[in-house]
This record gives structure tokens, C-alpha cells and sequence, in this order.
């Protein structure tokens, strides 16, 4: 069966805990953004759309060669919500589903998102880890529309509170390792998930 959906990779954010670019940080020799790329790639999306910060030029390298659409958020430092706004804007005419995935889930694996895909029916599904659940997520059209009424840092979980219809999950524990602090770094480098 042809795939009908479509992917965006979020790589536009600032990583100001961090204090350098986790979208560069290497798995394997591999970038987080190019890990994340090959993953959505490999589930033979229709298109892929990447959201990338202006001033970051070798992410731009990251993506040579990909058959990737380049987006760009002038204004990552307001959060995710202007990302993912301008992806929607980016695949207003797509009617499918849409899987949305973040760079900084280093476990990431495209049997994951193949999971994401593959749960029956219509409607959004997200990943769960814990009692948490978020990114990697399938959304369906509608909600990547609405979009347009997210702000600062909430994502589409905000969303899916206000209307009360929380999406289905596809558990993934692995996904709740949060890279975002010199802390986290250390710990990853340590446990041989990033490079030195």
C-alpha cells in the first residue's frame, strides 16, 4: 500500500540549556538531525519537511542530498509553536496524516514511528513514556491546522487538553531520555548514546 502521510523534523530550536546545538550532536558519526531524517525517511513518507533556524547554516549542510523541503522559523526563540505553524503552512495541502518528530530523542528508531503509522483509524496518536506522552507523534490534518492556535512553547499536548480528546499512545519509554541540559549530555555521553 503507498504511504499517504507525510513527515516534519523540528530542528529549529535555540538548545540555550544546553548551550550548543543538540541538532549537531553525533550518534554513531551520524548528526541527531540526520539520525532523525533517516528514521522519518525510511517509513517512505510522501514528503518531508524540515523546520530549521535561520541562523544555523550547518544545519542546512545536514540536509544535502535528502529529498527534504526546507522550512525556516525566523523566530525559533519563541518556541515550538511557531515551528510547527510553519510546517502546517508548509503542507496546508496535504490531507493525510502527518508524523511530527523532534531531533533530540536519541533512541529514536523508525520502528517507533512505523508503530505511530500503523495504529487503525483516523485521529492523532502520540508516544508515550511514563504518565508523559508527546513527540514522536501522527496527527491527522485537522490538527495539524489548527496549529495556527498554539503559542510559545505548547505543542499540540495543549491542544489535545483543551479539547479534552487525548490522543491514542504507542509506548516507548525509551523516548523520555531528555537531552536538554549539560547534565543530560554527560549522562548520554557516558552511556556511549552520544559521541565524545
Amino acid at each position: 500500500m503507498a504511504s499517504e502521510h507525510a513527515a516534519v523534523v523540528l530542528a529549529a530550536g535555540l538548545s540555550r540549556r544546553l548551550g550548543r546545538p543538540k541538532q549537531l550532536l553525533r550518534r554513531d558519526g551520524v548528526s541527531l538531525l540526520r539520525h532523525a531524517l533517516d528514521a522519518v525517511l525510511a517509513t517512505a513518507p510522501l514528503r518531508v519537511v524540515a523546520v530549521l533556524s535561520a541562523d544555523m547554516p550547518a544545519l542546512e549542510r545536514e540536509l544535502d542530498g535528502l529529498p527534504v523541503e526546507r522550512c525556516v522559523n525566523a523566530a525559533p526563540q519563541t518556541g515550538i509553536a511557531g515551528s510547527l505553524q510553519r510546517a502546517a503552512a508548509a503542507l496546508a495541502d496535504h490531507a493525510g496524516p502527518t508524523l511530527i518528530v523532534g531531533v533530540d530523542q536519541i533512541h529514536l528508531r523508525r520502528a517507533h514511528l512505523d508503530a505511530l503509522l500503523a495504529v487503525g483509524g483516523e485521529g492523532d496518536v502520540a508516544s508515550g513514556y511514563g504518565p508523559a506522552f508527546g513527540l514522536p507523534a501522527r496527527v491527522g490534518a485537522v490538527t495539524l491546522r489548527r496549529a495556527a492556535e498554539l503559542s510559545g512553547d505548547a505543542g499540540f499536548r495543549s491542544l489535545w487538553s483543551r479539547s479534552g480528546a487525548s490522543p491514542r499512545r504507542v509506548e516507548a519509554p525509551e523516548l523520555a531520555f531528555d537531552l536538554d541540559t549539560p547534565d543530560a549530555l554527560a549522562t548520554a555521553i557516558a552511556a556511549g548514546w552520544i559521541d565524545r
